[in-house]
């Protein structure tokens, strides 16, 4: 390996543990993926996972300086084709190599913005945000999974987008608690959360039943490779939903949802086992 290649690999390797430390569930997704593929999704991931961490952790800096800084490196890396911040050089490593827009890029990063300053959304804003937040590193990730094929990409744009719409409300109902708390921040649009209740929580849940049926049928066409990884990443936000299903309004707003590891590892077997022998 000469001296480029080992920076190249090193810089994604740095992507590859801060996936490990901050997502038991999305490590093992990727690692279902075809092996090919686990280096530029965890490229995506570790960039993906340090913005999110200027807007959600360091209240004591001045956020929207990191943020703007933040942009600004990510375009720098992205034309000059380096950084010496392996997090943006692993990025950008995987933005060019599979042509992946920079408005997917400019949309994520305008939605960590807007966690800066919004504490509540109409909703336009609440589509806006999860399209930014969510669709687009699914459409990321589906990049590189088509491989620089843009017709089997364009036909499965939108259930990718389903994909990530489902995740991310599901994500929304799992840390309602802590966003209001910590964050101020309720994001479903008009949400009163003293006063959510089961009307409002079988609502949302009917939104988000869809988004999970939509994107099954583009999961399915996917690129072999890719598919257990993904289906995978389905199974376990469709059980942590169901999970969420079952409990009170009250549960809801005031406990953090999860699902432990072990339950995790043996979702992963079960899945992979149901994939091989064609019984999902």
């Amino acid at each position: 390996m000469d001296a480029i290649a080992l920076f190249n690999q090193t810089a994604l390797e740095c992507s590859k543990l801060i996936t490990k430390r901050y997502s038991t569930s999305f490590t093992l997704g990727i690692r279902a993926l075809d092996k090919k593929y686990h280096l530029p999704i965890y490229g995506i991931y570790g960039f993906v996972r340090y913005a999110d961490e200027i807007v959600d952790t360091f209240h004591d800096y001045d956020k929207k300086s990191l943020l703007k800084h933040f942009r600004e490196e990510t375009q720098k890396a992205i034309d000059e084709k380096i950084s010496f911040n392996p997090v943006l050089h692993a990025f950008q490593l995987i933005v060019n190599q599979y042509a992946i827009e920079y408005a997917l890029i400019e949309a994520f990063l305008d939605s960590m913005e807007m966690d800066l300053e919004k504490t509540d959304y109409t909703p336009e804003g609440y589509r806006r945000y999860i399209y930014g937040s969510a669709e687009v590193v699914g459409l990321m990730c589906l990049r590189v999974f088509c491989e620089g094929n843009d017709t089997v990409y364009q036909s499965l744009k939108e259930p990718a987008c389903k994909l990530g719409s489902a995740f991310q409300k599901v994500n929304f109902l799992r840390d309602m608690k802590s966003d209001y708390d910590e964050r101020g921040r309720t994001y479903f649009p008009g949400l009163n959360y003293e006063k959510f209740n089961q009307t409002v929580k079988r609502e949302i849940e009917a939104d988000i039943a869809i988004d999970f049926s939509d994107a099954l049928e583009g999961i399915k066409k996917l690129p072999a490779g890719a598919r257990l990884g993904v289906y995978l990443a389905y199974k376990y936000y469709l059980k942590l939903f169901i999970k969420i299903r079952n409990l009170s309004p009250e549960t809801i707003a005031s406990t953090r949802i999860r699902i432990p590891n072990a339950i995790k590892l043996s979702l992963l077997l079960k899945t992979y086992c149901g994939v091989k022998l064609g019984l999902d």
